[in-house]
């Protein structure tokens, strides 16, 4: 009986733990499918929480409202609407006049244009650290910088390579310095003076010639007729392709101020640059989607490259905008008007620009609508650290974060000035020197300090839509320029 019992007790503490296991099982299955539940419930909510640091997601929440504040006050009628911590949508009061008709999509331009902050901080603030000028050292930094990029900067070449890197040498000679011939924070002030007939409307001309280096665009005359309207004060001037024709008649004997060149070397360039005696470079061809496009946002992208303060006037920002007009001639068709002045106003509570137009001519420009810089670099920092993060970056890769391609200056060595054997008399005793050869003690204060702080390094933007991937060049302190 006993034999009995024994096996008949066992069987009942194995049916009891069975059950306990499986009540616990059950209970733990139970807790899952709610843990489950819950975070699907409330997914759009913890993630960020759980993703991305919380203080840098409040900085940026507050910048966005710091924009959207500045937008109400400086927008001219543009509202700004926050979606989260990055993104925002500026919108036209009702009633806007949009004539802009888009004949792909068979549509008027919208009356709203959403944006991404952090994006677009992260790429500006970045602008003013750059290189935007073509040089030598950056075709011989980048692997392909001579046998496939050179290619791309020629027309007419007849290949889409450089299997010829001497023909290649000699189109680019007369554009290509060695090294930078401009430096980030280089000027204080610049005025980029757009070519809009808004600019009748108002007499800016003095306060425009005020800044230390002015930048016009294409075929803008600078004479007295206009003298009261856009100054008289010649720097810079971006121009493209079409313009090239009329540069010796434009240029009138403006000997210094330097050309620089949009898109590709073209033959109708090579002739003209060989009879004038001005510097002439090649814009670094960038190619990013933004909602500005042209030669106008080129010229903010250069000035943002040399200058701590950029102003712009001349670029049809207001209100009642019903025609693309120049100062100079007879209205035409142009960019679109609307996308692009919203993009301004981004821009300008970016921190990036300060617009200046008939609109506002009368109001004190104090400029405090505007995030201060100190405010900017924390939002900077924080829109890098999330991005840093959410792309599975671990650490802090400091101000080289995003060199992908590094290349190096031997001390003492000095490359060519640009320029061809075949120059014209004038073209050979050109001012080239004023730019290319400048001691690096005549810069201000303000960019030697910024030159010290990249440890003499000077970045440059690959071609292509990302932020990323930068061709970096160190250069000696002895050996700058």
């Amino acid at each position: 009986m006993r034999s009995l019992k024994a096996p008949f007790s066992n069987n009942g503490t194995s049916a009891r733990r069975l059950t306990l296991l499986h009540l616990v099982c059950a209970a733990a299955l139970f807790s899952f499918l709610v843990f489950v539940i819950q975070s699907s419930f409330f997914a759009g909510y913890q993630q960020p929480i759980a993703d991305l640091n919380r203080e840098e997601v409040r900085i940026l929440s507050d910048f966005q409202s710091s924009v959207q504040q500045c937008v109400t006050k400086r927008g001219l009628g543009l509202t700004a609407h926050i979606i989260d911590h990055c993104k925002l949508v500026l919108k036209f009061p009702e009633g806007t006049n949009s004539t802009w008709y888009n004949e792909q999509f068979k549509i008027y331009e919208p009356l709203e244009y959403p944006y991404d902050v952090c994006e677009a901080i992260l790429l500006w603030e970045q602008y003013r650290n750059m290189t935007t000028v073509l040089t030598r050292e950056y075709l011989d930094a980048r692997p392909d910088g001579w046998f496939d990029y050179a290619a791309k900067r020629i027309a007419q070449l007849g290949a889409d390579k450089c299997y010829n890197r001497t023909l290649c040498e000699e189109h680019l000679n007369l554009i290509l310095p060695s090294k930078p011939p401009f430096h980030p924070k280089q000027f204080k002030t610049c005025a980029v003076v757009g070519n809009s007939g808004d600019l009748l409307k108002t007499e800016f001309g003095e306060e425009i010639d005020s800044h230390d280096a002015v930048i016009r665009d294409n075929e803008a005359p600078v004479n007295e007729k206009y003298a009261k309207y856009v100054g008289l004060k010649r720097d810079f001037r971006l121009v493209v392709r079409g313009a090239a024709g009329n540069m010796i008649a434009i240029l009138n004997g403006s000997d210094d101020e330097v050309l620089v060149i949009k898109s590709v070397i073209h033959r109708d360039f090579n002739a003209m640059i060989k009879l004038i005696p001005n510097p002439v470079y090649l814009f670094q061809g960038i190619v990013l989607r933004r909602g500005a496009k042209g030669t106008g946002m080129k010229s903010i992208e250069l000035a943002l490259s040399m200058c701590d303060i950029v102003d712009i006037y001349g670029f049809t920002v207001d209100p009642g905008y019903t025609e693309w007009t120049r100062y100079f001639s007879t209205p035409r068709k142009g960019h679109n008007p609307l996308q692009g002045r919203a993009y301004y106003q981004l821009l300008e509570c970016l921190g990036v620009i300060r617009i200046h137009s008939p609109m506002r001519s009368k109001r004190k420009q104090d400029w405090s609508d505007v995030p201060d810089r100190k405010t900017i670099r924390r939002a900077h920092t924080a829109a890098l650290s999330l991005k840093k993060s959410q792309s599975g970056q671990a650490g802090d890769l400091g101000q080289f974060g995003s060199c992908k391609v590094w290349g190096n200056v031997d001390p003492g060595t000095e490359g060519p000035i640009s320029g061809s054997p075949d120059m014209s008399d004038t073209r050979k005793h050109s001012g080239y020197s004023k730019w290319e050869l400048t001691p690096f003690n005549s810069l201000r204060k303000e960019a030697q300090d910024h030159y010290k702080q990249m440890e003499g390094v000077s970045l440059y933007k690959m071609d292509g839509n990302k932020l990323d991937d930068l061709v970096c060049v160190r250069h000696s302190f002895d050996s700058s320029a």
